[in-house]
Formats: structure tokens, sequence, C-alpha cells
């Protein structure tokens, strides 16, 4: 990652970048039935904590309602959908979801002070 708010770890930078490409490739692949819509995506650090927000006007849809899978079963026994959520909240301290201003708003935080 090439800020310098983010501390040159890269087990750190693996976390962040794994669940902003989990966040980024469920909204690209379900937000809108159509095929296009918008996403935006933004950043800030705030006492060693990093703040990372998705919106999308897409299908309103709260991600964290959906039940953690079972990943003690073998994978052809597990339900399809909803691992990529679940990393993000086993990588992440924080993933928040509220419908805001007619758009899903998906907010990532990770502590990044001597992760």
């Amino acid at each position: 990652m090439a800020s310098p708010d983010i501390p040159d770890d890269p087990e750190l930078q693996f976390k962040i970048r794994l669940s902003i490409e989990e966040i980024v490739e469920n909204i690209v692949r379900y937000a809108y039935e159509n095929g296009s819509g918008f996403l935006e995506a933004s950043t800030h650090v705030d006492n060693n904590t990093l703040y990372i927000s998705f919106t999308d006007g897409g299908t309103p849809f709260n991600p964290l309602e959906k039940p953690d899978p079972d990943i003690t079963l073998p994978a052809e026994k597990r339900s399809i959908g909803g691992l990529g959520i679940y990393l993000c909240k086993k990588l992440m301290d924080g993933v928040f979801y509220e419908f805001k201003d007619g758009c899903n708003v998906l907010t990532l935080i990770k502590n990044i002070a001597n992760e």
C-alpha cells in the first residue's frame, strides 16, 4: 500500500487488501440487477484507526444479517455465498452496514497501530 498512514506491515496490508477485494467483488457482482451502477469508496485515518467505506445505489442488502458460513463443513456441503463477508469480519476490527439516503453503506474498521 502506498499510503504514509498505513504501516509498512505486509500482514496488515494483506488483511486490508483482501477485505477491500471481497467487498468490491460483492458489490460489482450482486448490487445491480442490470449490471450498471456506481460504487464509491472513501477512506480516512483517525487515532490509528482506518475507516474504509463503500457506498452503492444497488438493491438494499445488509450482508451482516446473513449467518456466518459453517467453515467446519466440507466445501461441497456448505451453502454458496457469505464467505467473503465472513473473511472481512475476521480480518477487520469492525464491519458495519447502514442504508442511508437510498444507498448501501458498508464500513470496514481496522486498528493500524501495532497490528
